[in-house]
């Protein structure tokens, strides 16, 4: 192999077929952590040889994801790369002659059993796979003669190319995580390689390009551990077995029960998204829901995923990308299945958003605030209410729950926390509070200056702080919740305030 061959070079390939599941998120920061380790590269090839689940928008979906999480690649279909094409169906070419040459090294054939057939044996035989059991007795190459085989195709008889694999034989390779893995030849079926319309398999596709690309080390989750057998044949039928890339299955993300692997399905049921960003459906127009729009920060998700079937050995549970990249280790992975926790996930969140500069989600949480036709007085407010409520966010979305009060005043109060406990004393000492704020300057109106106002004139009417400051509040926000009360009325502003009190005294004296 060339020197550059030897370099560590991984891909992630996903099809664009629609939403980008967690875990093939996860299978993205994997390579990109190995391969920055490393100082490799980190390729996106985009496998879209199955022209009918081929869905429009998903390949930029796919890219758009990557974007957000930060893991974008160093080569693909958008920024190119010295292999390119990065789309498989732009390397059509590629493919035949490979087949082709299996056919002819006698590692493959030519199969022409129609769809009605193949389906007729499927009636005859519930557990019907093609393979070396009947093959002989099936309409293909081997059981036909050269001059029909010959015949079949100048004619254009619809036709695939079948991977032969020989029965009795013992498949064996080494994967980083689960070490020495077998499969026994006569349990592999023998897959189609290449399809009717020229198109290539996965099975074929995914040798060849990672030959060509230079593939060091394929990242892949452990679903597609029972196709491995069938590639690792085709390493070697095409010579290329001294090239052939370490194999790295990755375990699955469990339902938070831990049974079985985590499905859209699972996600609807349960009220938690399992895309990383919204994912519309062209032809329903159904959309399902991400990580992105639930309010995660990306580098919230990005660490969560992380261990999701990995951990360093410590304690330690935050880290920076940086960290990652530094402490990432194949011997650290899990070979079992990691379940999938929502709880967890919040936890991060929540670490993300309280430690986040306020710059960081200012323009996240700005957007959504237009959306609701909020205008923003200015940056410098916005900013300061951002400040005062990010530690009571679990997501970004979070926000307008916890400081819609700074931008709309309530409508509706919490009575039954007040009314009960009504007094004409209080109703005194608002009217009071109220006159006395009218008097405040500019340099008064800051929460240390309004508490201390505050609590002189609850001593002078003989009233307990704790009897006016939770009247306060709700005259302020409407309920029992929000970040210091004294903030609150700072940063609304001395006219807002007193328009507030003054609304509030009138229903709660009525």
């Amino acid at each position: 192999m060339s020197e550059i061959a030897k370099k560590v070079r991984v891909r992630f390939a996903p099809s664009p077929t629609g939403g980008l599941h967690l875990g093939g998120v996860r299978t993205v920061l994997f390579n990109y952590l190995f391969a920055r380790q490393h100082k490799g590269a980190f390729v996106l090839r985009i496998e879209d040889t199955d022209q009918n689940r081929y869905v429009e928008g998903a390949e930029q979906y796919i890219i758009d994801c990557l974007n957000w999480c930060g893991l974008s690649p160093d080569e693909g279909p958008v920024n190119g790369g010295s292999f390119a094409p990065y789309r498989q169906s732009e390397r059509k070419e590629n493919y035949r002659q490979y087949a082709e040459q299996l056919v002819k090294d006698g590692y493959a054939y030519y199969a022409f059993d129609s769809t009605a057939e193949l389906e007729e044996q499927r009636q005859k035989f519930p557990n019907f796979r093609y393979g070396h059991e009947n093959r002989n007795q099936l309409r293909n190459s081997l059981s036909l003669s050269e001059a029909e085989t010959k015949e079949f195709i100048d004619q254009g008889v619809p036709h695939v190319v079948r991977i032969k694999v020989l029965p009795g034989e013992t498949v064996h390779f080494h994967d980083m995580i689960r070490g020495h893995v077998n499969f026994e030849t006569d349990l592999v079926d023998d897959k189609v390689l290449l399809k009717a319309d020229g198109m290539p398999t996965y099975h074929l596709a995914v040798v060849v390009d990672d030959y060509l690309m230079q593939i060091s080390h394929a990242f892949r989750g452990e679903e597609w551990l029972p196709s491995a057998p069938v590639h690792i044949l085709l390493w070697e039928y095409l010579g290329w077995k001294k090239d052939m890339p370490e194999w790295v299955h990755l375990p699955l993300i469990l339902k938070p029960d831990g049974n079985g692997k985590l499905s859209k399905r699972d996600g609807d049921r349960l009220g938690f998204p399992v895309y990383a960003m919204n994912w519309t459906d062209p032809k329903t127009g159904e959309i399902t829901k991400g990580f992105r729009e639930m309010g995660f920060l990306p580098d919230a998700f990005v660490n969560m995923l992380a261990l999701l079937g990995w951990n360093d050995g410590t304690e330690q549970e935050i880290f920076t990308i940086d960290e990652l990249v530094e402490k990432f280790s194949i011997e650290r992975v899990s070979k079992s299945g990691a379940k999938f926790d929502i709880e967890k996930a919040k936890w991060f969140s929540h670490e993300y958003i309280k430690k986040a500069e306020v710059s960081c989600i200012r323009y996240q949480i700005l957007d959504a605030l237009e959306n609701r036709g909020i205008k923003v007085k200015s940056e410098d407010y916005l900013d300061q209410i951002i400040t005062l409520v990010k530690e009571r966010m679990t997501y970004l979305q979070d926000f307008w729950e916890q400081a819609s009060f700074f931008f709309l005043a309530p409508e509706t109060y919490d009575l039954d926390s007040v009314k009960p406990k009504w007094t004409d004393a209080k109703t005194d000492y608002f009217n009071k509070l109220n006159t006395q704020l009218t008097s405040f300057s500019e340099d008064q109106w800051n929460p240390t200056d309004l508490e201390a106002s505050f609590k002189a004139l609850a001593e002078e009417c003989s009233l307990k702080i704790g009897d006016v400051m939770l009247p306060f509040r709700i005259m302020l926000v409407g309920g029992k919740f929000g970040p210091a009360v004294f903030d609150i009325a700072a940063l609304l502003g001395k006219e807002e305030t007193e328009l507030r009190i003054k609304k509030a005294l009138a229903v709660f004296a009525g």
